[in-house]
């Protein structure tokens, strides 16, 4: 699952590959937020939001491309996506059927924040309620700017209060307006508020939870904000399965849980599935997704300049050759359909086929044929600190019993 990819550039230029590569994947890819409030062509009256080009492109590019049902778009929201009523137009007007509330901007527990270049820009965005420092609708500010004085805004997004009473009743009001599935998505914070989220969670019944163990961020954010603030992935992830074993222990509903914060690969995968089970459904990735389209793509530029890099030339000097998954993608899409691929998507997806491959090869390792027999004790901890936080046994206590009966027989 891409927990969330919204307004800046890095997704903006880079959808293509990931709304395709997702869709032909089956996966999961979430349009994060501010999408519409930062595009200039979308129509805003009386505070809510009747156009959205922007939006309307990376709903339907998905869309295009699904096969057979598989996967699904996500339509997340912050407290200016909320007051526009963008979820409620992606519900009415695009078809989307899975939404997603968010506390915190992602990892982080501020508000979003992105560069503005362009003074009318800036005041657009002032108009439409954000925080933009400094005022691009001050006369001095106006003056400074065009003298050279500094180059750019900042752009920031409000941060939302919680409550359980308002959380209950935004889940119902999106049910309402036709929402089959409802996320949330959490962040590194107390574990008060992490304890808040699974309980809220709960009793609204809602289909999945995502907990960001950090370490992203595609805007303008502090690194060290992203990389070392708030409770560190494998103790946030530890606290979340043993506040999910209290709730299943008491008989009440647990929804569907997914890990993110820096996940690259399948041996990461398989820690995070089994940390979590069996509560822990999915994956959140997107640094790495997202890399593998923006690579395709790139690639993609060279071989139709000429200008293949050696180190890809090696693998041969188009497409088909180059990349791995070309040949079974082709069959499956028929060659006129093929051509029309941006090979960003074809970078993604041979990416998440190579994940999948190297999953299975693990799952196997540990005779799990399927990902509903994953279980914690597949995985061990290396230090005592680790066993202490997570709860997974130590490297050489693992099998302790079973080894005694060995012994003994």
């Amino acid at each position: 699952m891409i927990p969330g990819l919204g307004s800046t550039n890095v997704a903006l230029n880079n959808w293509e590959g990931l709304a395709i590569g997702t869709a032909l994947a089956g996966t999961g890819l979430t349009i994060g937020e501010n999408v519409v409030g930062m595009d200039v062509n979308a129509e805003i009256k009386n505070g809510k939001v009747v156009k959205a080009p922007e939006l309307d492109r990376r709903v339907k590019m998905f869309q295009k491309w699904q096969r057979d049902d598989y996967g699904v778009i996500v339509l997340q929201a912050n407290v200016e996506d909320t007051r526009l009523g963008v979820q409620e137009y992606g519900l009415r007007e695009l078809g989307v059927k899975a939404v997603e509330l968010k506390w915190g901007q992602g990892a982080k527990d501020i508000g979003g924040e992105v560069k503005i270049k362009n003074l009318a820009k800036a005041q657009l965005l002032r108009k439409r309620g954000y925080v933009v420092l400094p005022d691009p609708l001050d006369e001095n500010v106006i003056k400074a700017f065009e003298a050279g004085a500094f180059k750019e805004f900042e752009r920031h997004s409000r941060i939302g209060m919680v409550t359980e009473e308002g959380f209950m009743e935004r889940v119902q009001e999106l049910r309402d307006a036709g929402a089959q599935s409802v996320f949330l998505k959490t962040g590194a914070y107390r574990p008060a508020d992490l304890a808040r989220a699974i309980k809220y969670a709960s009793k609204a019944k809602i289909d999945l939870l995502t907990v960001d163990g950090a370490g992203g961020g595609t805007g303008m954010s502090p690194w060290r904000m992203m990389n070392e603030w708030g409770v560190p992935a494998v103790e946030l992830h530890s606290l979340l399965y043993q506040y999910a074993d209290k709730l299943a222990k008491k008989g009440e509903y647990v929804p569907a849980l997914a890990l993110a914060g820096g996940f690259t690969f399948e041996d990461q995968m398989y820690k995070g599935l089994a940390l979590g089970a069996p509560y822990v459904k999915l994956i959140g990735m997107a640094r790495g997704p997202l890399a593998a389209a923006m690579v395709g793509k790139t690639i993609g530029k060279k071989i139709d300049e000429s200008m293949i890099p050696v180190y890809v030339e090696r693998f041969g000097d188009n497409i088909e050759e180059i990349f791995v998954t070309a040949a079974e993608v082709k069959n499956e899409l028929g060659a006129d359909t093929f051509k029309e691929l941006p090979t960003g998507a074809l970078g993604l997806y041979t990416y998440y086929e190579r994940l999948g491959q190297g999953l299975r090869q693990l799952m196997t390792g540990n005779r799990k044929f399927s990902l509903a027999h994953v279980e914690r004790d597949d995985i061990a901890a290396i230090t005592p600190e680790c066993a202490d936080i997570s709860g997974i046994t130590y490297i050489t206590d693992v099998d302790k019993e079973e080894v005694e009966k060995i012994l003994a027989s």
